[in-house]
């Protein structure tokens, strides 16, 4: 990724190639590597310069965040010469679309290191930390509330649903949400009662998996991440009420 990113930089493989003091071919089976992984093509090649495509266009801001992201954490990780072990949490729904590769590289990069990883949801990560069962966490956090460690990510949050007919439904607006205290739960409360819609809960569980896939039975509505918002589900506007964006911090 930060090789895809030079080279955007330098709109050139051989510069890039430079820049990072690698082959020309070297830096372009890297790129290639990154849109198989993808399954989209990032960049159109010709002789004289290298230009985004559309999903190029698209990726290019997320992997400019992801990068940071992936730079962030392991500097909190790593801030001392660390060995033994290191406790992380993480909320579910974040830990399985952005860690993966950036804990694989750390696992990688300090072999001496012992790294454990729990996924639970943000106030009771927040409870670990304070006992000593957690050395650092990522948590969510509201954009206009009290600091809260050191914001590393933040991305628009949207409605999400099987398609736009359960938004016109009578009736309370049904729910898919994780149990209190989800962030995300109390977000997409509160952003409802406020615009004056009633609702009611006709799927709770603490499992995105199991939220997703109550969403795709038609169950009813939920708040994700944009990023997170799977194709085969529909990002809802209309009648809903706008929501905040969603914020990461990291915490010590």
């Amino acid at each position: 990724m930060r090789t895809f990113l030079v080279v955007c930089e330098q709109k050139s493989f051989t510069r890039a190639g430079g820049r990072l003091g690698r082959s020309q071919s070297a830096i372009s089976l890297q790129v290639r590597r990154l849109e198989d992984q993808l399954g989209q093509s990032l960049l159109s090649r010709d002789p004289r310069h290298v230009v985004l495509t559309e999903h190029g266009e698209a990726f290019l801001p997320q992997a400019r965040r992801l990068l940071r992201l992936n730079d962030d954490i392991l500097a909190g990780l790593a801030a001392d010469d660390v060995e033994g072990e290191v406790r992380l949490g993480a909320p579910e729904d974040f830990a399985t679309l952005h860690l993966p590769s950036v804990l694989g590289a750390f696992a990688r990069s300090h072999p001496r290191v012992a790294l454990t990883v729990t996924c639970d949801l943000t106030l009771n990560l927040l409870d670990r930390l304070r006992e000593g069962a957690l050395d650092i966490a990522l948590v969510k956090r509201e954009p206009l509330g009290p600091d809260l460690g050191v914001r590393v990510w933040r991305e628009p949050l949207v409605w999400v649903g099987l398609d736009s007919d359960i938004v016109r439904r009578d009736g309370p607006m049904p729910l898919v949400a994780a149990p209190s205290p989800c962030v995300y739960r109390k977000r997409a409360v509160a952003a409802l009662e406020a615009s004056g819609r009633s609702w009611r809960a006709t799927y709770t569980s603490p499992s995105l998996a199991g939220q997703l896939a109550a969403l795709r039975g038609g169950l009813g509505v939920s708040v994700l991440p944009r990023e997170m918002a799977p194709d085969d589900l529909t990002i809802l506007t209309g009648d809903l009420p706008q929501l905040q964006d969603a914020e990461i911090a990291l915490i010590k």
